[in-house]
């Protein structure tokens, strides 16, 4: 069996990130610190619990982005995966989620795979896009949400839980070549042994340039980019603790809740 897991090294928006208001777009530096979207790790995961059960199965990894993606797929070699396909966008823009669909889409149409494993949608920009599109571009069956995944070889499908509105799930059996969204907690993502680390560092990604592929024409545009509009405000207490209760009951007295 043959399995893709994608992944996209994203930005650590706990850190300070710098954007260009003109541009409207985010503008990261050589130190701006990066992770692995942490969705795309329990798809990651789900190929290996695959690969763990089912013979004759294989795992690639793949990821369109900058550089810095080649980080999420030595992650994942990390963690056990047996190959690594870099996209390089290196020297673009950020890519828009269709755009990153279709240029998965078309590297996986030559490479047949049985099943591609996407996670629901990244921390960065979620979007929930990327799997949907891949399936529709390959016309194949698609599920998003999935917490449950149990493909059969002998019956050329894959059997799914996915999780909708109000706690309720959703059992559903798809023909395989599929494409499935996972939602995290669908599996632990295993941490990745010291020989696997070694292994994944000296490892040769295969590059692939992103312009070798049809260049599909924009579908949005983005109109702004800005924080969130201050909503409320907080006041924080100085001084010793009875200044403080001095200072907090004043404030209680004057909004009237006392």
């Amino acid at each position: 069996m043959k399995l893709l897991a994608c992944v996209k090294q994203i930005l650590d928006f706990e850190a300070a990130v710098p954007r260009d208001t003109r541009a409207h777009a985010i503008t990261p530096g050589g130190t701006t610190p990066t992770k692995v979207n942490p969705f795309d790790l329990f798809a990651v995961e789900e190929c290996l619990r695959l690969k763990d059960t089912i013979p004759a199965t294989t795992v690639d990894v793949v990821s369109v982005g900058p550089n810095r993606a080649a980080d999420a797929l030595r992650k994942a070699l990390g963690m056990g995966a047996d190959r690594g396909i870099h996209i390089s966008t290196t020297g673009e823009a950020e890519p828009s989620p269709f755009t990153v669909a279709c240029r998965i889409a078309s590297y996986a149409r030559k490479a047949s795979y049985d099943l591609i494993v996407t996670g629901m949608m990244t921390e960065d920009g979620m979007h929930a896009q990327v799997g949907p599109i891949i399936a529709e571009m390959l016309s194949r069956p698609c599920a998003i949400a999935a917490v449950v995944l149990d493909p059969s070889i002998e019956k050329k499908r894959v059997y799914v839980e996915k999780e909708v509105e109000g706690g309720m799930r959703i059992e559903a059996e798809l023909e395989l070549p599929a494409v499935v969204a996972v939602q995290i907690g669908v599996g632990k993502p295993r941490y990745p042994s010291l020989s696997n680390i070694l292994r994944a560092k000296n490892q040769e990604l295969e590059i692939v340039d992103a312009g070798s592929f049809e260049q599909p024409a924009p579908r949005d545009v983005v109109l702004r980019l800005h924080p969130p509009r201050k909503s409320r405000s907080g006041t924080i207490l100085q001084g010793t603790g009875e200044q403080k209760a001095v200072e907090l009951l004043n404030f209680l007295r004057g909004k009237a809740l006392l």
